[in-house]
């Protein structure tokens, strides 16, 4: 029995085309048009001014808190549900993490609990978009403002998604995920929608950051004297092979999307009679991208996403398990961070939760494949 893979990127002749080049004519390292191309034109299919690549989507994080030169002990918000980057861009630039649970319909940061969060050390808001579905960014920017903070915009499995936004304009308008806070962050890598084999860029509308992120990604070279340092910086290059690879799925990424949305409603509706199972709920004012089709068992199921994973595995069909919450994770224990916090929205669908196979490649009968299979596990 073939084994469904839960991704398998979609590459073409344009692909090829863009990197044969970069062989061809020996600009395969961090210099080169692919890269000026892929920032500017990603930046701008975004909705914002500047952009600047990186080497993968956990160094976009972590430069974008650097560029905002925070102090040792000041805070940051963000989700306990989430990938560990997060917490670690951080705690690597000396800040504070302070978590927020998930929202138990969409999976994403609950909004309505950030103001309680916030202290007079809080200095940024981390907003990280989940599985292809927003962070309700208006009323998050809102008491951003009110506060005088920073939002770092974390769109890694957000690419292309949309959120109707009345925060610039007085009727509602569809705005993409990456234009909305001070900085917005990308990453590239294999599973993502456009990807780059590893990759990330870091998005701004502010010119003086987006030059102060240039600097760290390139180890702090001065400008008129390269080799002298006045600050220590990050090797963060991204190649412009990595660039080629990405410009050239950019310019068919509404086909992408497409087909990431083809697959979340048939995934829907041929799933969403099983009572045993909990579908991420789609908010009427986002436009997700089903980066990963998540499946969440319900509380009276008499099997955990372990379980499931492994029965779905005799069938053929790879999954992969849901984030486990920051609060839950040993190496910051270790540092005394979320020592006896508990975040019960996180903990249920960390336990109960994992995303069915979501690649570009995947076909109809693939995808028919695998809902037979939870149909015969769960029957």
């Amino acid at each position: 029995m073939n084994t469904i893979p839960v991704n398998e990127p979609m590459l073409g002749k344009r692909e090829l085309e863009y990197v044969s080049e970069c062989v061809r004519t020996g600009w395969v390292s961090s210099a080169g048009r692919f890269i000026h191309e892929f920032e500017r034109e990603w930046a701008t299919y975004c909705g914002r001014k500047y952009g600047v690549a990186v080497c993968n989507g956990t160094a976009a994080l972590q430069v974008a808190v650097a560029a905002l030169d925070l102090q040792p002990g000041d805070e940051i918000i963000l989700p306990t549900f989430t990938i560990v980057s997060c917490v670690l861009a951080v705690v690597y630039n000396g800040c504070v993490p302070v978590l927020v649970d998930a929202e138990p319909a969409t999976w994403c940061m609950d909004v309505d609990k950030v103001k309680g969060k916030i202290s007079p050390k809080t200095r940024a808001i981390m907003a990280v978009h989940i599985y292809g579905h927003p962070v309700d960014m208006d009323p998050l920017l809102s008491l951003a403002e009110q506060y005088g903070l920073a939002v770092i915009e974390d769109a890694a499995e957000a690419h292309g998604c949309e959120i109707l936004s009345r925060i610039k304009t007085n009727s509602p308008e569809w705005r993409r995920c990456g234009s909305f806070g001070t900085l917005s962050c990308f990453s590239f890598y294999a599973n993502k929608l456009i990807t780059t084999g590893e990759g990330g860029m870091v998005l701004t509308n502010d010119s003086k950051l987006a030059e102060r992120i240039r600097g760290l990604r390139n180890l702090c070279f001065l400008p008129g004297r390269r080799f002298r340092h006045e600050e220590l910086g990050f090797n963060f290059r991204m190649t412009n092979m990595q660039a080629a690879l990405g410009l050239a799925q950019l310019e068919r990424i509404e086909e992408i999307i497409a087909r990431k949305r083809w697959m979340g409603r048939e995934y829907t509706r041929r799933l969403q009679e099983i009572q045993a199972l909990e579908l991420q709920q789609q908010e009427v004012w986002a436009r997700s991208v089903y980066w990963m089709y998540g499946i969440v068992l319900a509380q009276e199921s008499n099997m955990d996403a372990r379980l499931l994973a492994e029965e779905l595995k005799k069938r053929g069909v790879e999954t992969r398990p849901f984030f486990i919450g920051m609060h839950e994770q040993p190496v910051f224990h270790q540092r005394g961070l979320f020592v006896g916090e508990q975040y019960p929205v996180a903990e249920r669908i960390a336990r109960r939760g994992l995303y069915l196979p979501s690649g570009l490649t995947l076909t109809e009968d693939q995808l028919e494949q695998v809902c037979n299979a939870l149909r015969e596990v769960l029957s």
